[in-house]
C-alpha cells in the first residue's frame, strides 16, 4: 500500500497505518495495483500530500473536495488545487473570485493552494485517486473508509476549526465531523453553501458565490485568537488578471 500513499506527517500515520491494514486498505492496495497494471494513468502522483504538508495538530480549516482533477499535469494532492502554471479549473477560479469579494485578495499568481496547507488548512478529497480522463473513476473504491477516519480524527482534536463544505457531497460529512466535534467537546463551525462550479455556483438554496465563508472563517478563528491569512502570493501586475464566471 506504501506506494499509493507516500510519507505522511507522524501525526496522520496510526490512522493510515490502520486503513492499510483493514480489509478496506488491502481492497483499495489490489484494486490500484490491477489499475496500474492495466496501463491506467493514476493522478496525483502523491495522493496524500495533503497529509505531509498539514499535520493534524496545526489543522484550523478543513475544505473537502471530491476527487482530484483528471487533466494531465492538473492534481497536485491538495483538494481543489492546481500545480503552478496549469490554467486554472472553473471551480478555482470561482474560489478566487469569492476571495477577491469577500475579502479583497488580489488575483494569485498561480492554481496552487499549497499555501494554505501550510497555513493549517486541510485540502482533502474524499477520494484520493483518479485515472486520466475519467472524473469520479476511484469513488467507493476504498478511500472514502480513510478520509471519513481522518476527517474524524480532526474533528476530535481540532478546536477551533471550521470547516468549509461545498456542495452536496462534502455537506454529507457535516453528521460525522459536528458528531465528533461535540463527542470530544472541540469548537467546530460548519459552513456550508453549494458547489464551486460554474453549474451551481451562483445558483440557491446558497450561492457560493456570495457565501463570505473566508470573512466569517477568519472572524471566527479570530475571535478564538486564531488568526487565518487566506490571501495568497498575488501576481505582479493586479489589473491583467481577470477572473471570470
Amino acid at each position: 500500500m506504501t506506494e499509493f500513499l507516500g510519507p505522511v506527517a507522524a501525526g496522520w500515520q496510526p490512522v493510515v497505518d490502520a486503513f492499510a491494514a483493514s480489509a478496506e486498505g488491502r481492497r483499495l492496495h489490489d484494486f490500484l495495483a490491477a489499475r496500474e497494471a492495466a496501463g491506467a494513468v493514476i493522478y496525483p502522483p502523491e495522493a496524500l500530500r495533503a497529509l505531509r504538508l498539514t499535520p493534524p495538530e496545526s489543522v484550523h480549516a478543513v475544505i473537502l473536495g471530491q476527487d482530484p482533477y483528471h487533466g494531465p499535469g492538473q492534481a497536485e494532492g491538495l483538494a481543489f488545487s492546481v500545480a503552478p502554471g496549469v490554467r486554472l479549473p472553473p471551480s478555482l477560479r470561482n474560489i478566487f473570485k469569492e476571495l477577491q469579494r469577500d475579502l479583497g485578495c488580489a488575483p494569485p499568481a498561480s492554481g496552487s493552494l499549497a499555501e494554505w496547507a501550510g497555513r493549517g488548512v486541510l485540502l482533502l478529497n474524499t477520494s484520493l485517486t483518479v485515472e486520466q480522463g475519467l472524473a469520479g473513476s476511484h469513488a467507493k473504491k476504498g478511500w472514502e473508509a480513510l478520509t471519513d477516519a481522518l476527517i474524524a480524527k480532526v474533528a476530535a482534536m481540532a478546536s477551533p476549526c471550521v470547516y468549509l463544505l461545498w456542495g452536496a457531497h462534502a455537506q454529507a460529512k457535516a453528521p460525522l465531523i459536528e458528531r465528533e466535534a461535540r463527542a470530544a467537546g472541540r469548537e467546530a463551525l460548519v459552513l456550508m453553501a453549494n458547489h464551486p462550479s460554474p453549474l451551481s455556483a451562483l445558483r440557491p438554496p446558497v450561492p457560493f458565490i456570495g457565501c463570505g465563508h473566508f470573512g466569517q472563517a477568519s472572524r471566527w478563528l479570530g475571535e478564538r485568537g486564531q488568526n487565518m491569512n487566506w490571501c495568497l502570493p498575488a501576481t505582479t501586475v493586479v489589473t491583467s488578471q481577470k477572473i471570470l464566471l
